[in-house]
């Protein structure tokens, strides 16, 4: 059985369902819930300095309890250096672009991981970041995972894996 973790990063494709499982878990465990591009991106999809970024993440990570959704590649080492559990979330592209575009016109409105008047939309450049994702973050999650055996890593590439996760973490509630 897996004891409830206190410190959880959740990374993956844009559409994999990261911020939908981030808020389950959250609204489950009542530990709190961070998502990325809120932090990432002022008002109106300016991003914010990048070491104002940085430093709102370290602040976040150097907590007792977090959970964490979303990429920020660049910084991927500063989360999972600390967490407990990571979760990569690798669904199927044409999924992941299939559940972007329905988010479009379906969002989740409990879902609050945007900064004020970042819209939803699709652009060229979310689409090609979602395309090379998988292969623009495999040898460093390699690297991570040698550098911190210590940290359990779950890919999530399926439903089934999803539930089968969800029934674990549920055990250690």
């Amino acid at each position: 059985m897996l004891k409830l973790p206190s410190k959880i990063m959740i990374f993956g494709r844009p559409g994999s369902g990261k911020s939908t499982f981030a808020l389950d878990l959250h609204k489950a465990t009542k530990i709190p819930l961070h998502h990325l591009d809120k932090h990432f991106y002022e008002s109106n999809w300016v991003e914010r300095d990048y070491q104002e970024f940085l430093d709102i993440q370290q602040s976040i990570v150097d907590g007792d309890s977090w959970i964490v959704d979303g990429n920020s590649t660049r910084s991927l080492e500063m989360r999972y250096s600390k967490a407990d559990l990571v979760l990569y979330f690798n669904y199927p592209r044409w999924l992941c672009y299939l559940r972007t575009f329905k988010r479009l016109f379906h969002k989740n409105t409990e879902i609050d991981d945007r900064a004020e008047n970042c819209h939803e939309r699709i652009s060229l450049k979310l689409l090609r970041y979602m395309w090379s994702f998988e292969s623009r973050v495999a040898e460093q999650i390699v690297l991570l995972r040698e550098e911190y055996p210590g940290i359990r890593f779950v890919e999530i590439t399926s439903d089934k894996d999803l539930k089968k996760l969800k029934r674990e973490l549920m055990r250690g509630i």
